[in-house]
């Protein structure tokens, strides 16, 4: 085995090994299934404090992926003083699903963590979402789109984040963008792209110049209509990389994001600056 694979492999191993949840709650349960959150909390959090937030949706098209992919984000984001969370959501090939019921459950874990605050010891006025590719879509519908909420929640508690963080995000399900298919028939409620108006969350996205389903134009004109309605989008394009490229597996480009991301959160007073 070459020496590079080899500490890549002990430096995933001892990672991926201390990234264990402080908590693993239900949040939602529909028929007989259960979605939960897998929290992590910052260093002798108590339910008292009121700490900021964020929750992750995971990637994978609305069809497959695992809460996991955001457990190094947590635990980072955890260490420097937030109650980071990632999420569950009904996937195609586990629910028979589409990106429809996604966005619900996406939308009902941000409004559980806002009812649950108190418990929780978070700030409910500092509720972040983030996530990468479909669950970045999920992110930014919850910030972005009107209505796709669970029917019997309490809708006065709203679900809609305080800022996003996104990795290659789904922007665009138009004719043009991904999983127009899926969406066809009301793609224009649905697309976050589509769907920017005043009050839109601030938000950072993380973008490869090389992601083949993402293209660079689409977050460029993102940012470009965020910025037209008084909002504010921090885009930082990596050169030559792929969709998926902020992944921790991509050690170089994790500890990459990872000084991009603290700066915007704090920026907004949800991390405090290192000592």
């Amino acid at each position: 085995m070459k020496p590079s694979l080899l500490l890549l492999i002990t430096w995933l191993t001892m990672n991926l090994t201390a990234q264990t949840p402080d908590r693993i709650i239900t949040y939602k349960k529909i028929g007989d299934v259960e979605l939960r959150l897998h929290i992590f909390n910052p260093p002798n959090h108590q339910a008292s404090d009121k700490a900021p937030a964020i929750v992750f949706f995971f990637g994978g098209g609305w069809i497959k992926g695992s809460p996991e992919q955001f457990f190094p984000f947590c635990k980072h984001l955890a260490s420097r003083g937030m109650v980071a969370a990632s999420a569950e959501y009904r996937i195609q090939s586990k629910h028979g699903t589409t990106p429809v019921e996604c966005v619900k459950d996406g939308k009902s874990a941000l409004r559980w963590m806002r009812t649950h605050a108190e418990k929780l010891g978070i700030d409910p006025h500092k509720l972040a979402a983030g996530g990468g590719s479909a669950g970045g879509h999920v992110a930014a519908v919850a910030g972005n789109v009107v209505g796709f909420e669970e029917e019997g929640e309490d809708l006065s508690i709203a679900s809609k984040p305080d800022a996003l963080v996104l990795m290659n995000p789904v922007f665009d399900n138009g004719p043009e963008g991904y999983g127009h298919n899926q969406v066809e028939a009301f793609w224009e409620a649905f697309s976050p792209l589509h769907n920017i108006t005043g009050g839109a969350p601030p938000t950072v996205v993380f973008l490869g110049t090389q992601d083949k389903l993402i293209p660079v134009a689409t977050a460029e004109t993102y940012k470009a209509q965020m910025e037209a309605v008084g909002s504010r989008c921090d885009l930082y394009l990596h050169k030559d990389q792929p969709h998926g490229f902020f992944n921790a597996r991509f050690k170089e480009n994790y500890e990459k994001i990872l000084p991009q991301m603290d700066a915007f959160l704090r920026s907004l007073a949800y991390i405090k600056s290192e000592e």
